[in-house]
């Protein structure tokens, strides 16, 4: 597919160092285990990183994000008064997210999500952290897909989710799990569809869980079944039947059973998203006269819970969801529901957006909030407490605590000890700074600088920087923005890399740039504008560094230019177009520099193609993008071209989907972009090939499938550095931008002696 835009473009590959306690790098014998494919401890983002560059000690980052901070991880544990407890281990690998976290009674917890690792050790979306922050050797249950729900009843863990496989038998959906060693018990009910909420009984005789289901433990059973602990089977008198099969929460308080979801009616009586049944005796299963009615926007249906919770007195519940009406009162995404009769309480935190946890401490003085928002506790009118995604409220009214751990991305669930609170999530990186799609990290220790560039669209939409430059004490930016460095700058700006104000220098370009490259006193900047530096130039142009005046050079290219490599008195390009320089060219083509017309060199790419990376290197020119012929040759996305006469060379990594970064280093090539395999072997996003035919070597970071990697570049150290959209790799949860330090790494991907 065809984008128009630089959100596709370049990636890494090398590596090896590991942080130490102190945050300082510190390399790791070539023996050392799993170092040589751990990114290094940098600072990362919370969205896209397309654009990377490195100079002297410093590595500038552009892209689409609001904040850079320390890398964590999506699984942090808190002291009460909200303060990191340090070494827990990092989860990484799958797609980095938690879902799932449920105490172990002795201080440690069990923690469940998509993920492949733990403090470096393998193991697959579900695990237990024991008290003293060690990865339990002994429990591996292996879940081959991922874990929604935890529950803990004295030596078994149950666990509900996507899997169909855990504990070493095959599960559908639900598992009971011996806690010494994670291996499957009987018990299996053998659902149909994902389990998302566990509950259980006082006795541990019976768990109840919710979800998406219509059949479990061998009966009809719509959303939600009470399951014999012994053997998974459904009871045969609990069957509350919610009419929309959608339960996403579960809470036990003595004999009551608190249900939220999506639904208008469950046990036996119209009940909006939210009830609570009776358990057990002639009544199992029926709705109570708690009837809370969550609704949004008037819409019966659409107010859903996601989240219960119950004071340890039982008298109040804790809801959570989209709703905005609840109990009888206005209460956005949570409320606090007298257990009697489900009307709501004085308790009002108002956040802006959706609650996907809650969690009451054991003194039951604290509510703990986790979700979307970055504001809770007080009215729109008057604003409230900057909390994001994580908040612990007053359990009374709903204000805020000082608790503000600030993590940089949703949290979704959360496990309550007597001395810890842990937090799990979507999330990489807690604290940080507030940085507006451009930042500056040192390169010695991954923090980020006092650059505040601050770029901004205007009010409704989002800046997005696409590319960076630099010359001398001066950052060169293109993207998407109309301010940057606290002035107004359309599409492109040159920033002081001191302290990111915006120089005198203004091109004004009339739409995206896209792509930028400093060549001695000139900058050629590519795009989708038609004018550029108060001069008709379309989708490509070249500009003094002194005053932002066009040259003569003016290739005239009929479609978007998105990659610009340069090499002597030769520019050369590639694109979405189909005519540059005077000539028909298919999506690459060499220029003139002196005045932008087309040489005789045509690899020609197709019609049907586009090329999206560039990189030169004496008389070869790599090319990457979406295509699958060019040189008059059969290459899939990637291709080695002959700079004397554009006809491919025998590298052939074939890719298996899109190329849109590459970066040279020595002899060896490196790719980035959205295949899943190249050079003949499984790699995700990144990796490194042997120029001369293409093959991949051993260095695999493992970055998470389903993402892409957009920006790639190789300091003069040998350190590889590398932006996107991942959110981890298998090792390190490290989003949106990695660092791999290379300066000796061999062709084999191993850091020499």
């Amino acid at each position: 597919m065809i984008m128009t835009l630089k959100s596709l473009s370049r990636v890494l590959g090398a590596l090896l160092l590991c942080a130490t306690a102190s945050g300082a790098w510190a390399a790791m014998p070539a023996s050392g285990p799993l170092a040589y494919s751990a990114p290094d401890r940098t600072f990362v983002t919370n969205g896209l990183v397309q654009a990377v560059v490195r100079s002297g000690d410093t590595i500038y980052i552009g892209g689409l994000f609001d904040r850079v901070g320390p890398r964590t991880g999506p699984g942090l544990e808190f002291a009460l008064d909200g303060s990191q407890n340090p070494g827990l281990p990092e989860v990484s690998g799958g797609d980095g997210t938690l879902q799932a976290v449920a105490s172990d009674g002795a201080g440690g917890w069990y923690i469940g999500g998509f993920f492949t690792h733990v403090g470096g050790v393998a193991r697959k979306n579900i695990a237990h952290i024991r008290a003293d922050h060690s990865v339990d050797p002994a429990f591996d249950p292996n879940a081959n897909d991922g874990i929604h729900a935890l529950a803990v009843s004295g030596s078994t863990v149950y666990a509900g989710g996507l899997f169909t496989s855990i504990g070493g038998q095959p599960r559908n959906y639900i598992a009971a799990l011996n806690a010494a060693n994670g291996t499957a018990t009987a018990f299996n009910p053998n659902a149909d569809a994902p389990v998302e909420a566990l509950a259980i009984s006082d006795s541990g005789s019976i768990i109840y869980a919710g979800g998406y289901f219509s059949n479990i433990g061998g009966q009809p059973r719509a959303a939600i079944a009470a399951l014999n602990a012994a053997d998974g089977s459904a009871t045969t008198t609990f069957n509350p039947s919610p009419n929309n099969r959608l339960v996403l929460a579960l809470a036990i308080s003595g004999s009551t059973l608190y249900v939220g979801g999506y639904f208008t009616a469950i046990g036996g009586q119209p009940r909006n998203n939210m009830a609570a049944l009776t358990l057990g005796g002639p009544l199992d299963g029926t709705a109570t006269s708690f009837d809370p009615n969550a609704t949004t926007d008037g819409c019966n249906a659409c107010g859903g819970v996601s989240a219960i919770a119950v004071s340890s007195s039982g008298s109040t519940v804790y809801a959570g969801g989209l709703f905005d009406t609840i109990g009888g009162q206005n209460r956005r995404y949570c409320a606090a529901l007298n257990a009697a009769d489900g009307t709501a309480t004085a308790f009002n935190p108002n956040p802006n957006s959706n609650i996907l946890g809650l969690a009451v401490s054991v003194d039951g003085l604290t509510v703990y909030a986790a979700g979307g928002f970055n504001s809770i506790d007080g009215l729109p009118s008057i604003g409230g407490q900057a909390r994001n995604y994580l908040a612990a409220l007053n359990a009374a009214d709903g204000t805020a605590t000082t608790f503000n751990p600030n993590p940089n991305n949703a949290a979704s669930a959360i496990g309550v000890s007597a001395s810890a609170v842990y937090v799990a999530g979507s999330f990489t990186s807690i604290g940080g700074v507030v940085r507006h799609s451009i930042a500056a990290l040192n390169a010695a220790d991954g923090t980020a600088t006092s650059f505040d560039p601050n770029a901004s669209f205007g009010a409704g939409s989002s800046a997005t920087v696409y590319a960076l430059a630099v010359s001398g004490s001066t950052v060169y930016a293109g993207g998407y923005f109309h301010s940057i460095g606290g002035q107004p700058r359309n599409y492109i700006a040159a920033l002081n890399a001191a302290d990111g104000t915006a120089t005198s220098w203004n091109p004004g370009a009339g739409s995206i740039v896209e792509t930028l490259t400093v060549s001695g006193s000139i900058i050629y900047a590519g795009g989708d504008f038609t004018s550029i530096g108060g001069q008709p130039r379309n989708q490509i142009a070249a500009l003094s560094l002194t005053d932002g005046s066009p040259t003569a050079f003016n290739p005239n290219a009929n479609s978007t230019v998105q990659a610009i490599a340069v090499s002597g008195p030769l520019v050369y390009v590639g694109g979405f177009f189909t005519s540059i320089g005077g000539q028909t060219r298919n999506k690459i083509a060499a220029l003139n520099a002196a005045d932008g017309s087309a040489t005789s060199w045509n690899p020609d790419a197709t019609a049907a193609a586009n090329v999206l990376a560039l990189a030169v290197s004496a008389s070869t020119i790599y090319a990457g993008g979406d295509f699958v012929t060019i040189g008059g040759q059969a290459r899939m996305n990637i291709a080695a071209l002959n700079a004397s006469d554009g006809m491919a060379t025998g590298f052939d990594p074939q890719a298996s989907d899109g190329v849109y970064a590459l970066a040279l280093s020595g002899s060896t090539v490196y790719a980035a972009g959205f295949f899943s395999t190249i050079g003949g072997q499984t790699r995700n996003l990144v990796a490194e090939l042997n120029p001369t035919d293409g093959t991949a070597t051993s260095f695999d970071p493992g970055a998470d499938p389903g993402f892409g990697a957009f920006a790639l570049t190789v300091a003069p150290d040998g350190t590889l550095y590398v932006g996107g959209s991942f959110r981890t790799f298998e090792l390190a949860s490290q989003q949106g931008f990695a660092s791999f330090f290379g300066d000796r790494i061999f062709a084999d991907g191993f850091e020499g002696p």
